[in-house]
């Protein structure tokens, strides 16, 4: 009723109105603004103000107007856009296609066991070259050098440097530093002087060639590449001798090589090299091995000193290591120093003081993360090298690749016979003739080489494209014919190969027995060895930079003891993850299993003997008194070598007073002999019976036997 009432009154009828012109002028509104907005995505713009821009003042009273014109569009609803996205999909192509060979090639097991997984990459790279180059595109320069310098060749060398086995490494550092330094140097020298006396031979058309750039070729295809070694080596599981003697060369071999690539290509220009440059050269390459190591060693101890602080930030520590890695060495390519010196340096100095600070799932991430990337990369190199074949140009010369090859096979065996001949007279295992024969065969080329070569500047040198075409054939032969033959030469050989035998505690506790066994006896004998500077090196990193780089109190933890935990976890994982057990073991091991680490402690007796109390004055006088006294024994040991000892004055009489010793010692040998030769024969022992029997009797006798004479009583 109020309703009605209100509708019939004037009153009513007003406000009704209102309300509904009032709703009116809301939709009109609302609909212009929707039909703009709806507009805006595809305006057709007829006038425009002077502005250029808008002007809507028309709804607060102004009686400006700007005229538009829309033309109504289909809303896309696909379009295609590759150009944006072209790079990382690119990318992603290509390491998907890697990952996709690496994983189909290990689903063939009898392929596996007769092709190595290197020679299968560089025949898909091969394979993809040419259906690019059918389909009528360009093949692109995937192997570029910036590209294999900068991102592909550092993951495989951190993964090297990080997991690098640093005792037998040290064990045989002097082994690889003459394999690595003298060897390079013997092949670029021998491999770059023949060639270039094969060029000047009539009828070969290569004249023109000079020596300078005959050495600059001879230094690039002379060193060992370690991705191809990495990638043949793990796959014939040989023993950890020869390993690590190949492959540390391949590592170190890297700064002779920088320093002879660019004092070659320095000097290519001006012809001539004089013996200062000779002198800097030298200089250069102390310069580059040391500065690569330094600068590794410096963010090294920055990544493990940073890693102290992140004990609440877990998450961003594997980011530190592979930051700090990198930095290193894009800081030693920055400087020209040895990239590779400074990743293996960084890796090995900050591991065991990351470990100690960083979470094991940290731990675990870094691991894994970098064998994946390490095993991407390397993929890439090799597929990328054989479409870097197909991409070309060549120029083949069949006299200057030929020679290549074969030099390349008799420097290296003629380099590794004749070091080896030096250096097993200091070694005290031997390198025999198989080992020989596995270090000489073993010298693989790669993506390296190929990349220095193709840096040269093909102004300064006009032979670029054939230095190329003779390199990627080395490369082809070192791969396919080497690579797939030392696998059977090793199994014909019975070379030893590698036991994967897990490390025990009992294992750890002679080992560590022998080094301070072996420590003490040099000390005794006044010879500094290795031992004695290991020790030296071992008590200083506990004593100062233990304390700086580990955080807490995991730095006064012994080496035993960190041991057995970390292979105490490092089993439960194994149990869990073979489904043997429910849950992880307590982080803290046991008391059963520590009884045999951590003595027990005994109850304190009930009267202990009472200890003279000193002051510390007289503490002090004691010590010193000990330490002069043990220093001035210490002084009085003489170093014992057999090559120099010192004569004794009185050895000479002590010789002679021996001498005549054992010749009156013989002499009355002699004269007892001639007494019992001239004396008269003795009487025949009776026999038991007869002694019993006289015995018995008690009565004397006196009898003769072959002209002796039996007295009674006697």
């Amino acid at each position: 009723m109020s309703v009605r009432v209100a509708l019939h009154s004037p009153s009513g009828s007003r406000s009704f109105l209102e309300r509904g012109l009032l709703l009116l002028v809301m939709l009109i509104f609302l609909e212009g603004t929707v039909l703009t907005l709806g507009a805006a995505s595809s305006p057709d713009i007829s006038a425009q103000d002077n502005t250029g821009g808008h002007d809507h003042r028309g709804i607060e009273g102004s009686h400006v107007h700007t005229n538009y014109t829309y033309t109504k569009k289909a809303f896309p609803v696909l379009s295609l856009d590759y150009h944006h996205i072209q790079v990382p999909f690119e990318i992603s192509l290509w390491v998907l296609l890697a990952s996709l060979m690496k994983l189909g090639f290990h689903l063939i097991p009898r392929l596996s066991s007769i092709v190595p997984e290197s020679c299968l990459l560089i025949v898909v790279g091969l394979l993809v070259g040419g259906l690019i180059k059918l389909a009528g595109e360009e093949v692109p320069p995937v192997l570029d050098s910036n590209l294999f310098f900068l991102c592909l060749l550092p993951p495989i060398i951190l993964d090297a440097g990080y997991f690098l086995p640093i005792r037998p490494f040290m064990e045989n550092i002097g082994t690889i530093l003459m394999f690595a330094v003298v060897g390079t140097l013997w092949n670029a020298f021998f491999v770059g002087g023949l060639l270039y006396a094969v060029c000047q031979i009539e009828g070969t058309y290569l004249s023109q060639v000079e020596l300078l750039p005959c050495l600059l070729f001879g230094s690039i295809i002379s060193a060992v590449d370690p991705v191809a070694v990495l990638a043949v080596f793990e796959e014939i599981h040989i023993n950890e001798l020869l390993h690590i003697l190949v492959f540390g060369e391949s590592l170190l071999n890297d700064a002779v090589t920088v320093v002879l690539y660019h004092l070659f290509e320095e000097y290519s220009g001006a012809g001539e090299v004089t013996p200062m440059d000779v002198v800097l050269g030298v200089i250069c390459f102390l310069i580059v091995s040391l500065g690569g190591i330094a600068v590794g060693a410096i963010y090294g101890i920055l990544a493990a000193f940073t890693s102290r602080f992140t004990s609440h930030t877990r998450v961003i520590e594997p980011l530190f290591m592979f930051v700090y890695s990198y930095m290193a060495y894009l800081s030693a390519e920055m400087f020209h120093l040895s990239g590779i010196m400074a990743l293996i340096a960084c890796g090995a100095v900050m591991r065991p003081y990351v470990e100690a600070n960083i979470s094991h799932k940290s731990h675990t991430t870094v691991k894994y993360f970098l064998k994946m990337w390490s095993s991407v990369s390397e993929t890439l190199i090799f597929i990328f090298l054989g479409v870097a074949t197909v991409a070309g140009p060549h120029a083949w010369n069949w006299t200057f690749v030929s020679v290549t090859v074969i030099l390349c096979l008799v420097s290296r065996v003629i380099g590794v016979v004749g070091l080896t001949f030096i250096i097993n007279k200091f070694r005290i295992v031997k390198l025999t003739t198989k080992d020989q024969f596995i270090v000489a065969y073993g010298g693989l080329r790669g993506a390296i080489a190929f990349s220095l070569g193709y840096l040269l500047d093909k102004d300064l040198f006009p032979m670029r494209t054939m230095f190329l075409t003779a390199i990627i054939t080395e490369i082809f032969f070192t791969v396919f014919v080497q690579g797939m033959t030392i696998k059977p030469l090793v199994d014909l050989l019975a070379v030893k190969k590698k036991q994967e035998a897990k490390r025990s505690i009992n294992e750890e506790i002679h080992t560590q027995f022998l080094d301070h066994l072996l420590t003490g006896i040099e000390d005794i004998c006044g010879h500094y060895g290795h031992h004695h500077w290991k020790d030296k090196l071992n008590r200083f990193n506990k004593k100062y930079i233990k304390k700086c780089l580990i955080a807490g109190e995991r730095y006064k933890e012994p080496q035993l003891i960190a041991f057995y935990h970390k292979m105490e976890f490092k089993q439960a994982i194994e149990l869990v993850e073979s489904g043997g057990g429910v849950k992880l073991p307590s982080a803290m091991p046991s008391q059963v299993s520590m009884q045999n680490i951590q003595p027990k402690k005994l109850p304190p007796p009930v009267a202990e003997r009472a200890l003279p109390q000193f002051t510390k004055g007289r503490e002090e006088e004691i010590r010193k008194i000990l330490r002069s006294n043990l220093q001035k024994t210490r002084q009085r040991l003489r170093s014992y070598n057999r090559h120099t000892l010192v004569a004794d004055p009185f050895e000479d009489g002590w010789n002679d007073f021996l001498l005549k010793k054992q010749r009156l010692i013989e002499l009355e040998k002699k004269m007892t002999e001639m007494s019992n030769y001239l004396t008269v024969p003795g009487a025949i022992p009776d026999s038991p019976t007869m002694c019993r029997a006289r015995l018995a009797s008690g009565s004397g006798f006196k009898a003769e036997k072959g002209g002796a004479k039996v007295i009674p009583g006697m």
